[in-house]
């Protein structure tokens, strides 16, 4: 059994609606071919960005999107990828597999994007090999409603009205593929870069510096005594492997011990948030730098037979429960994280949609951001766990992961995850400081713990209604059963 206090009266902070981010990097097809079809294609699209994603990405209330990269962002030159398309210069993706790309995805049709699926743009700017004239640049050419050079050739582009760009990293990754700098190195480019990020008009930028690499606490710590004045966020980035680099193994064709450790791992971002959180706290005790995890998510083998470059795999339940968990974290942690962008968005890592040509799927990760989307800009509610140990030979974690808010309309939501493989779970939770007279819930769970969605059987796996919840003075029962992601709604 556990038992769980909620107290429905304590809230501790609003849960950032950007904590349910995206990110999109030019790498294998999760923006050619997955979102970027070209206006000319037979898969029907709105200026060459493919419908069926559009409207998943919408119903999922994506709220953020990050791009161009990664490792990318930091060999991208945004001026190659404006103007006609047939003037716009090929480039080498050295990166990811080494294939040429034709820049005809680029700023115009990034910001388009983002009007489409309703999400704010947030752009990561080039500190790696660019120069911060080319940045200042991008900036000028996005938001400056007045008469400059940048503005004008934005306007003979074919866009008279600037964008509204609220998100702008300087860097990504700067301590490895953006420059293999050090701490204090890049906390003086990040001065040196930040300067320049105007705000014009009423655009006001969110400056973003790149953050630690997982557990490297020292990196955290120089760039907020050296640099934390001059932010607004700081990243960080941590990806669920099981095994080690080396032997991460399948995404689908694994056993509950590999189910186990990439649990096991993914709880490793409740002690990455927190010591990173205290680390901050020390240059910042109002919290004003807000904690960014802009690259988050699971990373296995390849698919047999795909381009190793591409990082393509499949998603099952696994994948769900990996979401769901961090998911919890972040939420608990709302005071000091203000944006997640799971990685990445179509068709590469723990990617929310896969396409095949014409055809296109919803992962089970997609399913638990849907569930979870009630939680966004809702306000965090405290909670008390008195946990079941989830054993697996000598190792033990957590049985359930939990974080609950309230609504603008009082309607308390409660979003758990069973990580066992094998176990149900009975839970107890007291409703302390609300009246409650009605409980439904959303269920995503199988049989199978590697189930996952095909192009031939794209329903395999989805969310269903959950009957296992119920009321009974002041106390709420649920029966979980195994390896399973509940969303409950408490009226």
């Amino acid at each position: 059994m556990v038992r769980m206090v909620l107290d429905a009266d304590i809230r501790k902070g609003k849960i950032s609606k950007n904590i349910y981010g995206h990110f999109s990097e030019h790498l294998g097809r999760c923006i050619y071919e997955g979102i970027w079809v070209g206006k000319d294609s037979p898969i029907p699209n709105t200026d060459g960005i493919r419908n069926d994603v559009i409207e998943a990405l919408k119903a999922m209330k994506i709220p953020v999107l990050r791009w161009p990269g990664g490792c990318f962002a930091d060999e991208y030159h945004w001026m190659d990828g404006i103007g006609p398309y047939d003037k716009r210069p090929e480039m080498i993706n050295t990166h990811w597999g080494g294939v040429t790309e034709n820049n005809h995805f680029g700023t115009h049709e990034f910001m388009r994007l983002c009007e489409l699926i309703g999400a704010e743009p947030y752009i990561c700017g080039n500190v790696g090999s660019g120069t911060v004239k080319e940045m200042q640049q991008w900036v000028e050419y996005i938001t400056f409603d007045g008469k400059s050079p940048m503005a004008d050739l934005r306007r003979a582009n074919g866009r008279e009205e600037p964008w509204k760009l609220t998100y702008f990293g300087v860097g990504n990754e700067n301590w490895g593929c953006g420059g293999n700098m050090r701490p204090e190195y890049y906390a003086d480019e990040y001065r040196r870069y930040a300067t320049y990020i105007r705000n014009f008009g009423g655009n006001k930028i969110y400056k973003i510096a790149c953050g630690a690499n997982s557990g490297d606490y020292r990196w955290t710590e120089v760039l907020m005594r050296e640099a934390g004045k001059m932010m607004d966020g700081l990243s960080l980035h941590y990806y669920t492997v099981p095994g080690d680099w080396n032997t991460k193994g399948s995404a689908v064709d694994f056993d509950d011990t590999k189910w186990f450790d990439t649990l096991k791992k993914t709880l490793f971002m409740e002690e990455l948030v927190t010591r990173h959180s205290v680390i901050m706290d020390q240059n910042d005790p109002e919290k004003r730098v807000g904690l960014i995890v802009d690259e988050w998510g699971t990373w296995y083998d390849v698919e047999p037979g795909t381009n190793p470059g591409f990082l393509y795999q499949q998603n099952t339940l696994r994948d769900a429960l990996v979401a769901g968990i961090n998911l919890n974290i972040f939420n608990n942690h709302c005071d000091r994280v203000k944006m997640a962008n799971i990685a990445q968005t179509i068709n590469v890592l723990q990617a929310v949609i896969l396409t095949e040509g014409e055809k296109m799927l919803l992962t089970p990760t997609y399913h638990v951001f849907h569930m979870y989307q009630v939680h966004q800009d809702a306000d965090l509610l405290s909670m008390t766990l008195e946990n079941e140990e989830y054993r697996f030979g000598n190792e033990a974690i957590p049985q359930v992961s939990a974080s609950a808010s309230v609504d603008q309309d009082g309607k308390i939501h409660i979003s758990i995850c069973n990580l066992s493989h094998d176990s149900d779970v009975d839970i107890d939770c007291e409703l302390r400081g609300a009246t409650a007279s009605k409980v439904s819930g959303t269920i995503l769970t199988a049989q199978a713990m590697n189930a996952h969605n095909t192009f031939d059987s794209p329903e395999n796996i989805k969310p269903a209604a959950f009957g296992g919840a119920s009321l009974k003075d002041g106390r709420l029962s649920v029966q979980m059963p195994s390896k399973s992601v509940v969303v409950l709604t408490v009226e």
